[in-house]
């Protein structure tokens, strides 16, 4: 049987489409997917992110225990609420998840990781805190809505004023906990907005108090293409085991400044320059780019990794892995072909996020 998130009931009242996803009973659309898609890249959208799972890090060895794990550096949290993104990686250098820590206080922190990893990532964090004087705790007493969208926070403070004063001042990937909730600014979407973690009997009277101020309930179709044209990579897609985030498009996230943290998967990244690139991919003719499809560069072959129509820019993108053309990897505006069932169809290279607070970023 299926794993439902406590806004279950709830979304078959609203009449969501249900499809599995990670072995959870989630929403796909509530009817039509492009609306959920434009509503929330033109006033706000919400969805039941309950199927991630928070995982609460705690004691004395907290940080170091992370600075470990991780391929950014949590030191750089230095206050609570403050959050950073990353990638854990294995010993070989491929990404075992990618998450967001929170720093809730200098001993304690809060994980957000993906639903279909979530089982494994425990494990891995269990096996690896060894002589760290940590508790690792899973927080499957929460539920998550992430409330996304031009007018997201305002339709938040409308529905509980309360909250007002504690999130206002929150800047871009902060949070804030407020009683027995956790408010971060952040999400998926490269839209603003806040991500609510809260006690699980709490998420359908939040969720129907939001939707009273107008908020739409959105599925993970158009969570799909909103996090595609902000050129947000999908674990399993875009990045695995097998490939290392200097391919993935998140070198950013990998922080060696200091020679002396030994992060899991460093001497890996460290011994061999990557020999792929993650890029953004436009079709230049009519048809959808989807995962898999080859694609020839001048460098050689390459594979999309996520792929779709983009409801905002009204044609087809792409994130593929290519083959580096050089150290600096393949040129924007390159030219190249993909295959769409036997028939090489034209695309160029470009520059992603492709769209990032209800922008075109490309043409």
């Amino acid at each position: 049987m299926a794993l439902r998130t406590p806004l279950y009931e709830t979304h078959l009242g609203s009449g969501a489409r249900l499809t599995d996803f990670g072995g959870w009973d989630m929403p796909l659309h509530y009817g039509s997917q492009l609306e959920e898609h434009h509503r929330v890249r033109t006033a706000a959208g919400m969805f039941d992110v309950s199927h991630m799972l928070g995982i609460d890090v705690a004691g004395p060895g907290a940080l170091a225990f992370l600075q470990r794990l991780l391929a950014n550096d949590v030191a750089k949290l230095d206050a609570p609420g403050r959050a950073l993104y990353s990638c854990m990686l294995n010993p070989s250098g491929g990404v075992v998840d990618d998450l967001v820590a929170i720093m809730l206080d200098p001993q304690r922190y809060r994980l957000v990781v993906n639903a279909a990893t979530a089982d494994k990532d425990l494990a891995w964090l269990r096996t690896n805190a060894g002589e760290f004087r940590v508790t690792i705790t899973p927080r499957r007493d929460l539920a998550m809505i992430a409330v996304q969208g031009p007018q997201a926070r305002e339709a938040v403070w409308a529905a509980h004023p309360e909250l007002r004063a504690a999130t206002e001042g929150l800047m871009p990937f902060t949070a804030t906990e407020h009683g027995a909730r956790l408010i971060a600014r952040t999400g998926y979407t490269g839209e603003d907005g806040f991500e609510i973690a809260l006690a699980a009997a709490d998420a359908p009277a939040l969720w129907q108090a939001l939707r009273a101020e107008g908020v739409a309930p959105c599925g993970l179709a158009a969570r799909d293409t909103l996090r595609l044209e902000a050129g947000m990579n999908l674990y399993g897609n875009d990045m695995t085991e097998a490939t290392s985030p200097l391919e993935s498009g998140l070198g950013w996230t990998v922080d060696r400044k200091a020679a002396e943290r030994d992060f899991v998967g460093r001497p890996a990244l460290e011994a061999a320059a990557p020999r792929r690139a993650l890029v953004g991919l436009k079709l230049l003719d009519r048809g959808v780019l989807r995962s898999h499809m080859r694609v020839t560069t001048p460098a050689g072959e390459g594979e999309i990794t996520s792929g779709t129509f983009s409801p905002t820019l009204g044609f087809s993108i792409a994130l593929a892995r290519v083959p580096r053309a050089g150290e600096a990897g393949p040129s924007v505006g390159t030219e190249v072909a993909v295959d769409m069932r036997g028939k090489p169809m034209p695309a160029r290279i470009v520059k992603y996020p492709f769209v990032r607070h209800g922008k075109a970023l490309i043409s």
